[in-house]
């Protein structure tokens, strides 16, 4: 590792109040490989024809969703407890998700004892999956924050060793074969976009690909409601906010670290950000026309590129960073990507209460090619005349013209209407 003079995100953020740090090099990275090797899978860069279409330039995506536990995460975690002595003494380590399946299936490969302590919210799926790998768990608390503390205390006397999940070299490095994978995976790639939540990936890919394709701009995506890497360079400090929310909660944390702030401040171009509409939208996309199941933080890289968030022509590629996702959740995110999308509406009317007047407002919704997917029919409880009701159709559309042409339809009928999503 080498000392990183901090001069903001590629020259161009102020930043003074960081003080030097060592940071990764490629050496490093390369340092990591024969700790990953027999770990982690093979996810070779892929051009997509379908996404190349979308967004009028070459779209290649990096798998990493397919990865053993379903992310990067496995690659960080194999490199740092591969490089703790031989002293038999277990790890542990705090996560809600990601993290932890990575740790505990490190864990076991390299024949360590693990403890990931996780939040009492931490979905179901996630932590028998973590037991599965291979990990003790343990729940504690209702935030990760409420788990690090635990994690944290539990090897303060030394009797483990801690795994952090980003706010590490050895982490970073292992996370940076991504990067080394991918100069050799995408050789024509000009820019390369990767999700950001502590800045762990993002700082080891830009190490990698600075040394070995200097010319690639490095973009880092976040989702608007946990945009801490971007305000901490417009702050020129490590910067912690005061709630986060997104639909990613796989990248919703309030601060970056130190180190992983210089390392995006001195290797990476620009750092953008992604609504929830937008990386709704993309979830159902890539499930949609690519077949495959991506986390929403997974897919914020490709959400600002088809978002048309991305300067240039030339190809892009995105980082699927995970894709570990609650089947219960992706129901939900399914649904809000598809209203995102105009495929999916919900509309409130207030209609007459009388004999017919339902069957009007379907008979409206079919000649317009409408498929009702559910009607909820209220008269008690709602603010109408006591001669009317409210009726709430669920509607599948095509499109955001046909969703705005139905509403119209309807209104034109004399109809009150409100878009509920």
């Amino acid at each position: 590792m080498v000392p990183g003079t901090i001069r903001g995100v590629r020259g161009r953020c102020r930043v003074g109040s960081v003080a030097r740090v060592q940071l990764v090099t490629i050496d490093d990275v390369r340092a990591a490989v024969p700790h990953v090797a027999d770990v982690v899978r093979p996810t070779p860069a892929q051009l997509s024809d379908t996404l190349t279409r979308l967004a009028g330039r070459e779209v290649w995506l990096k798998p990493e969703h397919l990865q053993r536990t379903g992310s990067f995460k496995v690659r960080g975690a194999s490199h740092h407890i591969r490089s703790l002595p031989d002293d038999g003494r277990p790890v542990i380590a705090a996560s809600a998700g990601n993290h932890a399946q990575g740790v505990a299936l490190a864990a076991t490969q390299a024949g360590r004892r693990a403890t990931v302590v996780m939040p009492e919210t931490a979905p179901l799926p996630k932590v028998e999956a973590t037991r599965a790998y291979g990990a003790v768990v343990r729940l504690v608390g209702l935030t990760v924050d409420d788990a690090l503390a635990e994690a944290l205390s539990a090897a303060a006397d030394g009797s483990a060793h801690l795994v952090p999940p980003f706010d590490d070299p050895l982490v970073i490095a292992g996370q940076g074969t991504v990067g080394l994978e991918l100069a050799t995976e995408a050789p024509a790639v000009e820019t390369v976009l990767v999700p950001v939540g502590g800045g762990g990936l993002l700082s080891g890919v830009a190490a990698a690909l600075r040394a070995l394709r200097p010319e690639v701009r490095i973009v880092g995506v976040e989702a608007a409601g946990a945009a801490a890497m971007r305000a901490s360079l417009d702050a020129g400090r490590a910067t912690t906010l005061d709630s986060v929310h997104t639909i990613a909660d796989g990248i919703a944390l309030k601060s970056p670290s130190a180190l992983t702030l210089a390392h995006v401040e001195a290797l990476v171009d620009d750092v953008i950000t992604v609504s929830d509409e937008e990386i709704g939208r993309t979830l159902v996309l890539v499930l949609e026309r690519c077949k495959a199941v991506v986390e929403p933080a997974g897919v914020v890289g490709l959400a600002a590129l088809l978002s048309g968030r991305v300067p240039g022509t030339g190809p892009a590629l995105a980082v699927l960073s995970g894709g570990n996702v609650d089947p219960l959740l992706l129901g939900k995110l399914i649904e809000r990507g598809l209203s995102a999308s105009g495929r999916f509406v919900r509309l409130r009317i207030v209609v007459p209460d009388r004999p017919g007047a339902l069957a009007r407002i379907t008979g409206l919704l079919a000649a317009q090619g409408l498929n009702v997917l559910s009607v909820d029919h209220h008269r008690a409880g709602v603010r109408v005349g006591v001669d009317e009701v409210e009726v709430v159709f669920t509607l599948e559309t095509r499109d955001p013209d046909q969703r705005r042409e139905a509403v119209d339809r309807l209104r034109a009928e004399g109809l009150h209407v409100d878009l509920l999503g």
